[in-house]
Parts: structure tokens; sequence; C-alpha cells
């Protein structure tokens, strides 16, 4: 597996572009979720997490992208709505855990967690966007692109 490439100049590069495609890395996890234009700016529009409420419209209309991406064979498209579910689950966690969204203190320990870690907004925001991000990670045909990506890159 090749690792994300940072060093890419970002700003510049358009991913819809057939040439600019070839440099585009799974990474690990989130990496470079916030990099890969036009479908950062496209899929970040529609990106919230705040109550339970909107975390289902949120995650529901990156799931729609994320079909019409898949209608289009477009696997960067997939995978950068994984990204975006994905981030949304571990930041809605992050503010589960930690109402301030800071998990260590000024001196650098781990803040204690919040006493409703489990059951806030957060925690059930990110409980919305598991089982989506789930639902599109195991789909069967993304499972069989992402081989053929690692394959390719």
């Amino acid at each position: 597996m090749k690792e994300f490439d940072y060093d890419l100049n970002y700003k510049t590069l358009d991913f819809t572009d057939e040439e600019t495609r070839k440099l585009y890395r799974i990474g690990r996890g989130e990496q470079g979720v916030l990099l890969v234009r036009p479908y950062t700016n496209d899929i970040c529009a529609h990106w919230r997490f705040k109550t339970p409420e909107i975390a289902v419209k949120s995650s529901n209309e990156i799931y729609a992208m994320y079909l019409d991406y898949k209608d289009a064979k477009d696997f960067i498209g997939m995978d950068m709505c994984r990204k975006f579910l994905e981030m949304g689950f571990t930041r809605a966690r992050r503010y589960a855990n930690h109402k301030s969204g800071k998990k260590y203190d000024s001196e650098g320990n781990i803040r204690p967690q919040e006493p409703d870690h489990a059951t806030n907004k957060y925690a059930q925001s990110a409980g919305i966007f598991k089982k989506v991000r789930d639902l599109v990670a195991k789909n069967k045909d993304y499972v069989t692109m992402r081989k053929n990506w690692r394959t390719s890159e």
C-alpha cells in the first residue's frame, strides 16, 4: 500500500481530470479527506454532526452522493464519501467523549470522558455515521473497486 501523498499541491489539482486521478491514494482511515478536490468541496457542503437529526440528514446526503459516484463507477468519489462518513463518526465520538472537543489538557494528559459519553447527542450522531459508513465500506462493489485501486497504486 502506498501512503497518502501529502507533498502534492492539492490546491491546484482537480481529481476529476484523468491524469490527476492516477495520483489519488486511499491512505489510511480519513487521510486526505479535506484535500482531494472537487470531492472535498462537494461532500463537505453536506457534512454535519451536531445533533442526531442533523447527522441523519448529513449521512443520508453523503450516502446519496456515494450512490451517484457508484453509478458513475467513480471510485475516488466513493472513497471520499466513505472518508467523510468515517470523519463524521470519529469527530462526533471526540465530542461525545470530550465536550470541548479536546482530548488532552494543557499538560498533555487525557481528559476524562463525559459521564454521558455513550448516550449524549454526539454519541448518537456517531452511531448514525458509523452505520452508514459500514454500509458503504462493506459494499461488495466498493470492496472490489478498492482492491483494484490498491493494486494499481
